[in-house]
């Protein structure tokens, strides 16, 4: 009774002095935790650029790249936090006399900690190792937007920006307005309208006019033999085709903001998703391998506690 007393005492004392954090089991898990989501994560990159086609109507959509995504993130932080939080409580050290609950909290922190230094490892491995091929993909992405976006404007006949040198031209143009016949040469003529039209459609009513329109169609009267009102009249057509094209370059650039603004907003709430489904698997994980810790039967303790209890019986007294 004296020995199982002291034992106890001893036991408690180490309890209360030793920390309760095992950081060699804790890194040992994170460090499985982290390598393992790294490979998944390449793998799931590979997987994603052979689905990916530069074709319009072949490869994966769009929709089905982005459930993909997720879903891929999503088994990726399950299994690779759910084998580090494995680690970290099977290799942990076996706490003696301890009550159940306090052992199943501290196998929690353990799994949960090596989640935390996982996550922050492989964040940065994967930043310095992906993040080339994520670069590629949106300097291409981004390259070919500005070419369509510059083409749309080209075709709009609106590539230059609403600047001071500009309006300064435009301002410049109308004091050398001259209404005789073929007074400027066509090259000059078409400078001039085309700075009246980028003046115009980068103006807050985006209309034309009275005095840019009748200069206009005298240009145009002037050079296509055209009488004045159908002169006018083609002025207001490929004035009004402009505007349009102009309106649906605004509007397609606005909704291209909008859907990034939405698929940054259901990234990061799927990442995060994702990544608290890591730190419960990670936890639950090392509360299983914390009782398989404590369920290892020590061979020499179970051979010394039988010769033991085989040297008592030898002594003891015949049975009457």
């Amino acid at each position: 009774m004296t020995l199982s007393s002291g034992k106890y005492a001893s036991g408690s004392q180490e309890s209360a002095s030793l920390s309760g954090v095992s950081w060699g089991a804790i890194f040992a898990g994170a460090a499985g935790a982290a390598a393992l989501s790294l490979i998944l994560v390449i793998l799931g990159f590979g997987l994603g650029f052979s689905a990916v086609s530069p074709w319009a109507d072949s490869g994966m959509s769009a929709k089905g790249i982005g459930v993909s995504t997720i879903v891929w993130l999503a088994l990726t932080q399950i299994i690779a936090s759910g084998m580090g939080g494995y680690i970290a409580g099977r290799l942990r050290v076996k706490w003696a006399n301890m009550h159940g609950d306090e052992v199943y909290f501290r196998d929690t922190a353990h799994g949960f900690l090596a989640w935390a230094v996982a996550t922050l490892v492989a964040a940065t491995l994967i930043a310095s190792s992906v993040g080339s091929m994520v670069s590629g993909g949106v300097q291409a992405g981004a390259s070919a937007a500005s070419g369509v976006a510059g083409a749309a404007t080209q075709a709009a006949g609106s590539a230059a920006s609403n600047s001071g040198g500009e309006d300064s031209g435009y301002f410049i143009d109308t004091l050398f307005r001259d209404d005789r016949a073929a007074s400027v040469s066509d090259d000059a003529a078409h400078g001039v309208v085309f700075r009246i039209f980028t003046k115009t459609l980068n103006s807050k009513d985006g209309q034309l006019s009275a005095d840019d329109r009748t200069y206009i169609s005298q240009l145009v009267a002037q050079r296509t033999n055209l009488s004045q009102a159908d002169a006018q009249a083609r002025v207001d057509q490929v004035y009004g085709q402009a505007r349009q094209a102009v309106n649906d370059a605004k509007t397609a650039a606005k909704n291209a903001a909008d859907t990034a603004a939405k698929v940054a907003a259901y990234t990061s709430l799927w990442m995060f998703v994702a990544l608290l489904c890591g730190a419960f698997f990670a936890s639950f994980a090392a509360t299983m391998g914390g009782r398989r810790r404590d369920a290892v039967v020590y061979l020499h303790d179970t051979s010394s506690t039988s010769n033991e209890t085989y040297t008592a019986a030898t002594n003891l007294p015949p049975v009457r």
